[in-house]
C-alpha cells in the first residue's frame, strides 16, 4: 500500500467546483475549469505546485462549451509541452496565459472542443463537433490554419514523443487510433493499428507515465475503465465503476509507481489500482468530500479537486524504491511503428485500420465472415453481425 501524504491544500470557491484538471507535462503548473452556469461562464485557474506547495497565478472567465447536444462541458484547453503556456478556447478565440501575463489570442474553429499541441509544440491541432466533424492544424505563431483527417475528444501523448493516442469516436463502435506528429502542415500522421471500443463518450486516451499503459475512462453509458498494455494493446482490464454515485469523468491518473492508476470516487476516496496485478486499494478522505477531478503533476504528486472546493497536492511515496523511468519508451513506440504503417491520406479512415478489441485482431476479411455474435459481444461486433447477415441474405 502507498503512503499519501497532504504537501499542500487550499480552497478555491465552494460554488465553483473544479471538474477538470490539466497538469503541465514538465513544468510544476497546473489550471483547473469550473463551470458557472448562472454566470454562463468557465473560470479558469492557474497554480503554481513547486516545492511541494501550492499557489494560484491567474484566475480568469471564457466562454461557456457546449456539447452537440447542448450539455455544458468545460472548454478546451492545452499546456504546450516546452514552455509555460496554456491555451484555452474561448467562443471564437483562443485565449493563451503564460507566467508574464496574456498573450494574444488566436482565431479559433467554430465549435472548438478539443484541443492539444504536437509533441514537439510546432502545432496546435483542434477539433470540432460543431455538425461537419472537422479538425484544422494552427501555426502556434500565426494562428493559420489548414485542414487534416478528423480525430476528436483529445489527445494522449505517448512519453517518447514518437506518437500520440486520439479518438475517432462514433455511437456504433470508437477508435483509438494512434499517430505519429510531423505529417503535412504539422498534422498527425494517423496508424493503421488501432484499438475498438464499443460505443462512445470516452474520455481523452491516457498513457502512464513509463508508456507502459493506455487507460480509456467512459463511456456514455456506462462508468467504465479500459487499461491496455503497450505496445501489445493486450487488453489488461476492462470493468465498469460502482453504480453507486455520480463519478467524475476526470479521475484517473498514473502515478509513480509502474503500472498504479489512481481513481478518484465520488465517496471522496482514492482508489490505488495494480493493473496488473489486478489489485485495488482504497485510500479515504477524513471529510468523505467526493472527487471532483483528478490529475498527476508532472514531479509525480496527485492533484484533487473535491466538492467542498478543496484543492489538495498529494505526495505519494514509492516505498523506497525509485519511480520507474520510461527508460524503454522509446524502443516501445519503435516496435510499435515498425509493426504499422501510416493511414492514407484518401478514403474512409475505419477502411484502412487493422484493429485490436485487445483479445482479438481483426481485418476487413475476418470482419466480413462475422455473422453470429451474442449479447454479450460488444455493440459494435453485435452490428457488424447483423449488416453481414443482411447483406448474405440480399445475395442468396
Amino acid at each position: 500500500m502507498t503512503d499519501l501524504a497532504v504537501a499542500a491544500r487550499l480552497l478555491a470557491e465552494e460554488d465553483l467546483l473544479v471538474d477538470l484538471l490539466a497538469c503541465h507535462p514538465r513544468l510544476p503548473l497546473a489550471a483547473g475549469i469550473s463551470t458557472d452556469e448562472d454566470a454562463e461562464r468557465s473560470r479558469v485557474r492557474v497554480w503554481d505546485c513547486s516545492g511541494g506547495g501550492l499557489g494560484e497565478l491567474a484566475s480568469f472567465d471564457v466562454a461557456l462549451a457546449f456539447t452537440p447536444w447542448g450539455d455544458y462541458r468545460p472548454p478546451a484547453i492545452a499546456w504546450h509541452p516546452h514552455e509555460p503556456l496554456l491555451t484555452v478556447a474561448d467562443g471564437n478565440a483562443l485565449r493563451r496565459w503564460t507566467p508574464g501575463g496574456p498573450v494574444a489570442p488566436l482565431p479559433a474553429p467554430d465549435g472548438c472542443d478539443a484541443l492539444a499541441y504536437s509533441p514537439d509544440g510546432r502545432a496546435l491541432w483542434t477539433s470540432t463537433s460543431d455538425g461537419d466533424d472537422t479538425s484544422a492544424v494552427l501555426d502556434p505563431a500565426t494562428g493559420a490554419a489548414s485542414p487534416a483527417r478528423w480525430w476528436d475528444t483529445g489527445v494522449g501523448a505517448h512519453p517518447s514523443g514518437e506518437l500520440v493516442a486520439t479518438l475517432v469516436s462514433d455511437q456504433g463502435a470508437t477508435f483509438c487510433v494512434f499517430a505519429r506528429p510531423g505529417g503535412a502542415g504539422g498534422a498527425m500522421r494517423q496508424q493503421r493499428r488501432a484499438l475498438v471500443l464499443d460505443v462512445d463518450g470516452y474520455g481523452t486516451p491516457l498513457f502512464s507515465p513509463d508508456g507502459r499503459h493506455l487507460a480509456l475512462r467512459g463511456n456514455a453509458y456506462v462508468d467504465s475503465l479500459d487499461v491496455f498494455a503497450f505496445p501489445s494493446l493486450r487488453k489488461v482490464l476492462h470493468t465498469a465503476l460502482a453504480e453507486d454515485g455520480d463519478w467524475p469523468r476526470h479521475n484517473l491518473a498514473f502515478g509513480p509507481r509502474s503500472g498504479v492508476l489512481w481513481i478518484g470516487t465520488p465517496g471522496g476516496a482514492l482508489i490505488e489500482l495494480d493493473v496488473e496485478a489486478l489489485e485495488a486499494v482504497e485510500h479515504g478522505d477524513p471529510d468523505d468530500a467526493a472527487v471532483t477531478a483528478l490529475a498527476a503533476t508532472a514531479a509525480g504528486e496527485l492533484l484533487v479537486a473535491r466538492e467542498d472546493g478543496s484543492l489538495t497536492l498529494l505526495t505519494v511515496s514509492t516505498g523506497g524504491e525509485a519511480p520507474t523511468p520510461a527508460t524503454t519508451a522509446g524502443e516501445d513506440a519503435a516496435a510499435f511503428l515498425a509493426a504499422t504503417g501510416d493511414v492514407p491520406a484518401d478514403g474512409d479512415l475505419d477502411g484502412h485500420l487493422d484493429f485490436t478489441d485487445g483479445d482479438h485482431d481483426w481485418d476487413r476479411e475476418k470482419l466480413a465472415e462475422v455473422t453470429d455474435a451474442s449479447p454479450d459481444d460488444p455493440t459494435w461486433l453485435q452490428l457488424r453481425a447483423h449488416l453481414n447477415r443482411a447483406f448474405a441474405e440480399r445475395t442468396d
